[in-house]
């Protein structure tokens, strides 16, 4: 199924600690080592995550357009409101009453916007002023699943 891919936002919670141990050791991807078992310490996603967290929110991916970037239907993505998008940036976006993910992109030589798609399936979305455009926040994050 093709479907745009639309953002569904939710209020981040960084009010609470989010404790998680974590090993002393940087985690690696051959064969483990039984001494390799020891946890010294706690990190808190909260910390790690979230740069300002009065404009931070998290938003649920629905739709394909951006599995060439690896943004898949399912996926949360943390958005940060406070920063400002630059040339290449992920951002979700609010365009013609509906919010997307996308890349985007400044053409300074023609001084045009986009909106990239990553999924050759979709168009890119010129930026202008007859279709109600606002950058909502710039994605810092992807979470996803391994396992659907």
């Amino acid at each position: 199924m093709d479907r745009d891919a639309s953002l569904k936002i939710i209020q981040s919670d960084t009010g609470t600690d989010l404790p998680i141990p974590f090993p002393e050791d940087v985690v690696k991807a051959g064969f483990p080592s039984p001494a390799e078992n020891s946890i010294t310490e706690a990190i808190d996603l909260n910390v790690e995550l979230i740069r300002h967290k009065e404009a931070t929110f998290y938003a649920r991916v629905s739709g394909n357009s951006m599995e060439g970037c690896g943004i898949y239907d399912g996926d949360l993505v943390i958005i940060d409101r406070a920063l400002e998008a630059a040339n290449g940036d992920y951002v979700a976006a609010y365009i013609n009453g509906e919010f997307t993910i996308k890349q985007f992109i400044i053409d300074k030589e023609r001084s045009e916007a986009w909106l990239m798609p990553a999924n050759e399936q979709y168009k890119p979305i010129k930026v202008s002023q007859d279709n109600n455009f606002m950058i909502w926040g710039v994605i810092t994050y992807t979470i996803k699943k391994l396992h659907r």
